[in-house]
């Protein structure tokens, strides 16, 4: 899934079966200039953040490990909450679909359908949203 930084509108969603990774999807879902692109370890891989890069964006990405000296690791953890305070936003899209759109458990079985499903359920979150656009710019 991407959205825009404050996670409000929902920009594109890519359905696959469970045994494809993440980072398998991320061309899919990866805009044509995205500017900051923020996710979790598993667009932590050169392969990754090179195609990041190569869309002209830099890569904000979790980073793993406990090697290290002291300072590194510092560093690693600072890094990792500036990601975290943006990829929170993003991660309440996904408990609000469960919470509230049904994404529990999906309704019908197949990949066809339940890529509808998700779909239908991004396009009502975005509609909900961008309805309290005009109300929050006002205010």
């Amino acid at each position: 899934m991407a959205t825009d930084r404050a996670a409000v509108l929902i920009r594109s969603v890519e359905v696959t079966t469970a045994t494809v990774h993440d980072a398998g999807q991320m061309q899919a879902v990866l805009p044509a200039e995205p500017g900051e692109v923020y996710g979790h370890c598993a667009f932590a891989g050169e392969r990754a953040c090179a195609a990041i890069r190569a869309r002209g964006g830099p890569p904000q990405v979790v980073h793993t490990g406990t090697w290290g000296r002291p300072e590194a690791l510092a560093r690693r953890k600072a890094h990792n909450a500036r990601v975290q305070r943006i990829r929170c936003c993003i991660e309440t899209v996904f408990g609000t679909w469960k919470r509230s759109y049904g994404l529990r458990r999906m309704r019908w079985l197949g990949l066809a359908k339940a890529g509808l499903q998700v779909r239908l359920a991004a396009i009502a979150c975005t509609l909900r949203r961008s309805v309290t656009l005009p109300h929050a710019a006002a205010a």
